[in-house]
């Protein structure tokens, strides 16, 4: 059992203001895994204010400071790889593998980035007389998710950090385990009191104080769309800088010319992975009604392939993090069946022999349309909705049929006409035939996918203010 009852607030562990105590479920036993304080408005105002307090000083230190800070951090971060690994998975349910080889390898990855492109970065640029200059923006707020729990915040204190903010983490309440770690590392590694802090605590509460503060300068946040919402609306009287990384029901565009064994497959995976808890996940499967049952049985052999149970079983789906999660995959599958949606594999209730524990069917669901339930809304879960069309024109109007536009999918054979097809999806990130991760890249939404981007140096510039500082340099003297 672990037990997370303090906060930590200009450098050192100390008690909220108010003890109030909830208890973590780990969502492969249905049991307490531990316990975190809920913090409150005064724990936030306590942390906002150390925050500010270390500004003055730590704005003003060199990129050579900062790059040794984010050195002895990634040090720390590789001494605690495996028991961050393990809280994430203690936490969210992720199978040992997956925590180990991907969500805790993000963290690391988002660090090493943040640090080679501090190495190179150009805070100031002369423009004739004209001085630009790339400034910390001031206090953050950090509003994370329990999907990815230690992506999301590397992804953003990393960067923060880099360019001479400070700041105030509020983790989810479902998934804090891996955010404790993550404090801890940054306290091995001596940031400087009051840089970064940390308060526990709900969206309503915490989220809400953090959002609201006047002396927040920014607020990023990861999560729905109808909490980013709320963030915005909190945020609009202290006109602060948002950021917001939310909801997709990203398109996966399968051309009639690409190899469909391993298009449908990757998408199957793409959609199963983290037991469909990613927002960029590739959720609407386009394929040609013409070779729709050639698509229909690939998929229902890869779902069908996919081995869900304990993450300590070398499964490769685990659980959705909480019972409330798993009640809206279901409504939504039996949604998805009501409206006419077939189901092709998996479908509703829990695989057999799971009983305990909040597992999910590997579910593909054919002959969607996009007005449907299940082609409109975020599912969330490991639930892959194949939808058909006649024309490419056709497949690229129902892919940018979406209220989102986080990410989107494109495998096809001649690369100008796929190439071409990617280029007019209106997403932040398009995958062309399977691409790998870019680390660089940025990412984020169009519409109601959020505003801004993460990693990379993109990252950088949500942190920073830009400065002209008029007649810097004198003019030349007349010949």
């Amino acid at each position: 059992m672990r037990d997370y009852l303090k906060f930590y607030i200009d450098g050192r562990w100390v008690d909220p203001a108010q003890p109030k105590a909830i208890d973590v479920i780990n969502p492969a036993t249905e049991k307490s895994a531990g316990r975190i304080s809920m913090g409150s408005a005064t724990d936030v105002d306590r942390a906002v204010r150390a925050a500010r307090a270390a500004f003055a000083d730590y704005s003003q230190t060199s990129v050579q400071e900062r790059t040794a800070l984010l050195e002895r951090i990634l040090a720390e971060y590789k001494k605690r790889y495996a028991d961050m690994a393990a809280a994430i998975t203690e936490e969210m349910g992720a199978p040992a593998a997956l925590a180990r080889d991907a969500q805790a390898a993000m963290g690391l990855a988002h660090l090493q980035t943040a640090l080679e492109v501090l190495k190179n970065y150009r805070f100031n640029e002369a423009r004739g007389s004209t001085l630009l200059v790339k400034e910390p923006i001031g206090v953050c707020g950090f509003i994370t998710p329990w999907n990815w729990p230690v992506n999301q915040i590397a992804c953003k204190v990393a960067p923060a950090l880099a360019v001479g903010c400070t700041m105030v983490l509020k983790p989810s309440e479902i998934a804090p385990f891996s955010a404790v770690i993550w404090t801890e590392i940054m306290d091995a590694a001596q940031v400087p009191a009051g840089v970064f802090n940390l308060v526990n605590g709900d969206g309503p509460t915490v989220g809400a104080a953090l959002s609201s503060h006047p002396e927040v300068d920014m607020v990023s946040f990861t999560g729905s769309t109808r909490a980013g919402i709320e963030v915005a609306r909190n945020a609009a009287p202290t006109v602060k800088r948002v950021h917001q990384e939310l909801g997709g029901k990203s398109p996966n565009i399968i051309l009639e010319d690409a190899d469909f064994q391993h298009a449908v497959t990757a998408g199957v995976r793409g959609v199963m992975g983290n037991s469909g808890q990613s927002c960029n996940a590739p959720t609407r499967m386009l394929v040609p009604n013409a070779r729709m049952a050639e698509a229909l049985a690939i998929a229902k052999a890869a779902a069908e392939a996919t081995t869900v149970g304990d993450p300590a079983s070398g499964a490769a789906l685990g659980p959705v993090v909480s019972a409330a999660q798993w009640d809206k995959i279901q409504t939504l599958i039996h949604k998805g069946i009501e409206e006419g949606a077939t189901v092709v594999a998996g479908g509703p209730g829990k695989p057999v022999g799971l009983e305990t524990g909040y597992y999910v069917k590997p579910t593909v669901l054919g002959h969607v349309n996009n007005q449907m339930t299940v082609a409109r809304e975020e599912i969330f879960g490991p639930v892959l909705t194949i939808l058909g069309y006649d024309t490419v024109e056709q497949a690229v109007e129902i892919g940018n049929d979406t209220p989102y536009g986080l990410a989107a999918y494109v495998s096809g054979s001649d690369p100008e006409a796929t190439r071409k097809v990617a280029s007019r999806l209106r997403a932040g990130q398009v995958n062309i035939n399977s691409a790998t991760l870019d680390l660089s890249a940025p990412f984020g939404g169009f519409k109601q996918s959020g505003n801004g981007r993460e990693w990379g140096d993109h990252a950088f510039g949500e942190f920073l203010e830009v400065k002209a500082m008029l007649g810097f340099a004198p003019k030349a003297a007349a010949a």
